[in-house]
């Protein structure tokens, strides 16, 4: 059988080339410019409080869970090494500020610790996080 040909004598074709191009332009464009969310590692049962409210999101994430441990980027840390592992994070982010996940059942000692080595590192900004109630 006999192929049809168009009027200019060639067989037409759509050019992909353009659309594949802009789509991967796109595609770069979106991973570079999104922000992505940082966890401190664990679930944590935060306190309900009546004056909680809602923040920009934060860049350093602590966890205390009720088990006493601390999280800190999905690794659990030891107390003494927390300051260390914060002052590296605000390397990252120099903006950056800290909101601390205790569980409701956690030591305040720790809190108090958590807090004490964030201001030792230079974090000006530190938020306890809450269920508003």
């Amino acid at each position: 059988m006999r192929k049809r040909r168009t009027a200019g004598g060639e067989d037409s074709e759509v050019n992909l080339t353009p659309m594949l191009d802009v789509v991967f332009i796109m595609l770069i464009f979106f991973i570079v410019t999104a922000s992505f969310v940082k966890e401190s590692g664990i679930d944590v049962n935060r306190p309900d409080a009546v004056t909680a409210e809602t923040k920009p999101q934060g860049n350093i994430f602590v966890a205390i869970s009720s088990t006493d441990q601390i999280w800190v980027d999905k690794r659990n840390v030891d107390p003494r090494a927390l300051r260390a592992n914060i002052e590296r994070l605000k390397a990252e982010n120099p903006q950056g500020t800290v909101v601390i996940q205790a569980d409701e059942d956690s030591k305040n000692e720790l809190l108090v610790k958590v807090m004490d080595a964030a201001s030792q590192a230079g974090i000006e900004k530190i938020s306890v996080a809450a269920t508003p109630k």
